[in-house]
């Protein structure tokens, strides 16, 4: 009895209560005829009134701005990977989707669905919402700016900073004097119009830009660190510079704006002198720690949202207010890194791809539908290059830094990306632009972002030297391994296992332990720590090996591709990595997550259309290591680790004829490890070919008692336990996946060697 006791009273308890909220319906359906209530009638089908209640509910505020959203980011992130592919700053596929989705594209060629998807009505609710995206974005930005490292460096870079500043901002001014007439919007005065105009064509997006150093591994350089500091001086002074825009428009003229200003300069001083050591107690109480209490939390968030208050009270825009509360950040790099991760993910991936759509919205390209109009887009474009490119490489050549150094810094200065939609946008919301100028606007500051890669590219092709085309031989004669990780203790294993194969090689050995770590996990002001974080167990495993390594550090928007040109170029005889693994593998998420990533892959999908690969393949490897086992052309050994030491005791099954070169391998670990090598005529195959039976006889003369021919066609558990490590093809390995072998539980380790 005691067994049913539990669904007896759950019995119960459902019946009574149940009875209960019964009698309470009926007896309360009798009270409708006193209180003399209509009931409502509806006209027409079930169906139908289904059919009318579900499209009221799509047309619900809630609902239409959670299918904006939806949209919005599967666009915007589709733009974005296409981007990264062809080298390029993920901002700008996010700038582009953002005029696909407006009536430049979708509202022209599918005006009904923009109508449905993008009602005027609704473009409120959307601004909004990206406003808050972007006042959480400047406060990264704000964040992201090292000051200690600007004060430092500041007198190298600041004439560099500042030309770069007032040589297009003059540009700007002249080129206002001939398109005022003609594109400002009626009742503006020209002085309005043509700050606007100078400042547009002054601003640098420095978020673009240290990615764009981090990613060319520019950030250790003389040129890196002037190239930062000259874009963190041009951010701070251009933003200041706005904000005094935005009062002169605002006011109408400079006289008027002049208590704009005083307040403007009296919030600073507040923010620097009061709240900055205020918040920096704050972060003290923080040291050491590895999380941010919300009590912290919310202290930041208040100071980011009253700053942002009290200068869009007083009239040069929450964004500045945004900006320098980020910078007033204590100047703790761990503490800002954890703050930041706190903020990034919600501002950069949901909030601010709404931002790039509404002005997407707001851009008309269809406008410009005169010959005239685009020759004055171009010349638009032409003053922009001409004021920032031409004017920080000339200043920087002025200063002592060489022609390409000094071209390169042009170059990085005159990306604009996001930073400028946010100044066309303010001077869109401020009337100050119309929609012609606009568009032209946004289409410059897209081709300034665009033309920074290939630029850069085409500057290094010019510069490149004699000794820069012919690679280097240091030594043909070494065994050149690369050790690719991505996380440290992963580095430290793969670091063993080249050990073992490369141990009494003494100096015809060459061992590199790559990281190419994604550039959106680092931030400018952090890169040196975080390499250091990778790469410490490395080099602790390192002397405890008595082991010498080159270390290689590189940050990535594209990590495969990167890793399999290094790989390709290096000239290096074996590729160690780690067979990734999915987050969900193992469950049925993981199941259906997997299939469906191999279909919509886009470029597995154009792989099996060219017909090179399977589009339903149920392959072993995860996509990212068979990406590097097809593109790259040198043996790749992949490590499925468990708890990995030493490769004393090594089993070796041999398949087919395809897997003997397998024995070089093994070979290599009893030279260079005294490993014992067990090998497997699982086929039968050895006994009868005459080149494998003298191969292993050398083996065995050199050293005896290391190889043993294992020919049994059961293997017990504890023999697999006993091992080390199994090195077996990964076509063999493949076979034992789809005949799901218990060798696969069994052995402690297993190195799967891909031979090109």
């Amino acid at each position: 009895m005691g067994k049913y006791r539990n669904l007896i009273f759950y019995i119960t308890t459902i019946a009574v209560f149940s009875g209960l909220m019964y009698f309470f319906i009926i007896e309360g359906q009798t009270l409708e005829i006193k209180e003399n209530i209509v009931s409502k009638t509806s006209s027409g089908s079930t169906w139908e009134n289904f059919l009318e209640s579900f499209k009221t509910n799509l047309h619900h505020p809630l609902a239409l701005l959670l299918a904006q959203i939806v949209t919005i980011i599967l666009t915007a992130r589709l733009f974005g990977w296409i981007c990264m592919k062809i080298k390029q700053p993920s901002v700008i596929g996010e700038m582009i989707a953002g005029i696909v989705l407006g009536p430049s594209l979708v509202g022209m060629y599918f005006p009904e669905f923009s109508a449905f998807l993008f009602p005027k009505e609704s473009l409120g609710n959307l601004q909004f919402l990206s406003q808050i995206g972007l006042i959480l974005f400047m406060y990264i930005v704000g964040m992201e700016l090292d000051l200690s490292v600007l004060r430092k460096k500041a007198h190298d870079a600041v004439v560099i900073s500042h030309a770069s500043i007032i040589i297009p901002f003059a540009l700007g001014i002249g080129l206002s004097y001939f398109i005022y007439q003609e594109f400002a919007p009626s009742g503006i005065q020209f002085t309005s119009f043509a700050l606007f105009i100078a400042i547009s064509m002054s601003i640098t997006a420095f978020p673009v830009l240290a990615r764009i150093v981090q990613e060319r591994n520019l950030q250790k350089t003389k040129l890196g660190t002037i190239v930062i500091t000259c874009a963190a001086a041009d951010d701070i002074t251009a933003w200041c510079i706005l904000a005094a825009v935005i009062a002169i428009v605002k006011a109408g003229s400079f006289t008027s704006s002049i208590y704009v200003i005083i307040m403007a300069i009296a919030y600073v001083f507040l923010m620097i002198k009061i709240v900055r050591p205020f918040l920096k107690r704050i972060g003290d109480l923080q040291a050491g720690k590895n999380t941010i209490s919300k009590p912290m939390v919310a202290i930041f968030f208040l100071t980011l949202i009253l700053s942002s208050y009290v200068t869009e009270v007083i009239g040069i825009h929450a964004l500045f207010g945004a900006f320098m509360a980020g910078a007033i950040m204590p100047e703790n790099t761990k503490f800002r890194t954890l703050f930041i991760d706190k903020v990034e993910d919600v501002a950069l991936v949901l909030l601010l791809p709404l931002f790039f759509v509404f002005t997407g919205l707001r851009t008309q390209i269809g406008l410009l539908n005169d010959s005239h109009l685009w020759i004055t887009a171009g010349f638009i474009i032409l003053t922009a290059v001409l004021g920032k490119f031409a004017g920080s490489a000339l200043t920087a050549r002025f200063v002592g830094i060489n022609w390409k150094e000094s071209l390169t810094i042009g170059a990085l200065m005159n990306t604009r990306g996001l930073m400028e939609l946010i100044v066309l946008n303010i001077g869109y919301d401020l009337g100050v632009l119309s929609p012609e100028i606009f568009a032209m606007l946004v289409i410059m500051a897209l081709f300034t972002t665009f033309m920074t890669g290939p630029a850069l590219d085409f500057i290094n092709f010019i510069f490149k030297s004699k000794k820069e085309e012919e690679p280097v031989h240091e030594n043909d004669s070494q065994y050149r391994v690369l050790l690719s990780f991505d996380k440290p203790e992963s580095g430290s294993t793969l670091l063993k296992l080249a050990h073992d194969f490369t141990h009494k090689m003494n100096g015809n050995k060459s061992i590199t332990a790559m990281n190419i770590a994604p550039v959106d996990e680092m931030h400018a002001y952090d890169i040196d720590e975080y390499e250091d974080s990778q790469f410490q167990q490395v080099i602790e495993t390192s002397h405890e090996l008595n082991l010498e390594v080159t270390t290689l550090f590189k940050a990535s928007t594209d990590i495969e591709n990167d890793l399999t040109s290094i790989t390709n170029k290096g000239h290096y005889d074996l590729l160690l990595i780690m067979l990734g693994k999915s987050m969900y593998e193992g469950s049925l998420l993981g199941r259906l997550l997997g299939f469906t990533t191999k279909i919509i892959n886009p470029e597995k999908l154009l792989n099996t259309v060219k017909g090179k690969g399977n589009i339903f393949n149920n392959s072993p490897f995860d996509d990212f290591t068979l990406q590097i086992l097809d593109k790259t052309n040198i043996p790749v050994g992949v490590l499925v680790e468990k708890n990995f030491r030493t490769a004393d005791k090594v089993f070796v099954p041999i398949f087919n004829l395809s897997d003997f070169y397998l024995l070089e391998y093994a070979k290599r670990l009893i030279n260079n490890n005294n490993s014992q090598i067990i090998i497997l005529d699982a086929a039968g195959q050895i006994r009868n070919n005459i080149e494998v039976k003298e191969l292993i006889r050398s083996i065995e003369q050199v050293a005896p008692n290391h190889i043993t021919l294992y020919n049994e066609k059961k293997i017990e558990k504890e023999f697999l336990n006993s091992q080390d490590l199994m090195l077996i093809s990964s076509k063999s390995w493949k076979s034992l996946i789809d005949t799901k072998s218990l060798w696969l539980s069994d052995i402690p380790s297993t190195l799967i060697i891909s031979n090109p």
